[in-house]
């Protein structure tokens, strides 16, 4: 257990080490009209491709009516959502559709989405969701 615990706590500090090369600028900013697909996500013990074998996540913010769209993989989904500044909250996701999806990914998606509290852009420009200031997805702008 205690090389867990070093493990994770390695772990945690490389990642926010390399927080500090990401600056923060104003989210709304650079949301709209674009559709951003995950590429990164953190947490589960499986490979990105294991959970998302066929289509990767992607999310759609409609800034003017404060919502998202997009697929979780499998499924499509919309939620509502609310942002000040960096920090952005998701609402429960609305009506969704119901397919049965091989690996799991789609609701490991939706429960990370559910758990981030922050947003951010990478030097590169890619769209971080963060629980505090630790990535927990990250998107690249497709459209």
């Amino acid at each position: 257990m205690t090389f867990f615990k070093l493990i994770t706590i390695i772990s945690f500090t490389l990642v926010f080490a390399s927080c500090s090369n990401s600056k923060f600028i104003k989210a709304e900013d650079h949301l709209a009209d674009a559709t951003w697909e995950l590429e990164y996500i953190s947490g589960p013990r499986i490979a990105f491709t294991g959970l998302y074998p066929d289509k990767k996540p992607m999310i759609v913010f409609n800034t003017k009516q404060k919502q998202v769209s997009g697929n979780n993989s499998c499924n499509g989904y919309s939620a509502k959502y609310s942002s000040e500044g960096n920090a952005i909250s998701f609402g429960e996701p609305g009506p969704t559709t119901m397919m049965f999806c091989e690996g799991g990914g789609d609701q490991i998606f939706l429960k990370t989405m559910g758990a981030v509290n922050k947003i951010n852009f990478d030097g590169e420009g890619k769209l971080q969701l963060l629980l505090n200031y630790v990535p927990m997805m990250r998107f690249k702008k497709i459209k």
